[in-house]
């Protein structure tokens, strides 16, 4: 797959802003990778980590000059979805809200399909 802008994962404007506040502090490339393993208490789990780069296979997303970078296997497990930025009583955290999902977890770390 070649990388091209998608519409198959979004990030939000809140989630974009913390990711460059975070990427600045860390003197990186505002590059976040969404990425899906097996484990957490609802049996997938989402990981978040700073990027240097796309990879050949990744699908891409952009929101105010931040990237998002999903990768193929992850991508089916999260196409549709949203990445946003949440701050409650409850702490701060990216949230996925992925359309793919039967069921997830209080927390919202992980889901199953």
């Amino acid at each position: 797959m070649a990388n091209a802008l998608s519409q198959d994962i979004a990030l939000t404007p809140a989630a974009a802003a913390r990711v460059a506040a975070i990427a600045a502090k860390q003197g990186k490339a505002a590059i976040l990778r969404l990425s899906v393993e097996g484990g957490g208490c609802s049996g997938f789990q989402y990981k978040f980590e700073l990027a240097d780069a796309p990879a050949d296979d990744d699908t891409i997303a952009q929101t105010d000059g931040v990237t998002l970078l999903v990768d193929s296997i992850s991508l089916d497990l999260v196409r549709g979805a949203s990445v946003d930025y949440v701050e409650s009583l409850g702490g701060a955290a990216f949230r996925v809200s992925n359309p793919v999902a039967a069921s997830g977890c209080g927390c919202g770390t992980s889901f199953s399909v």
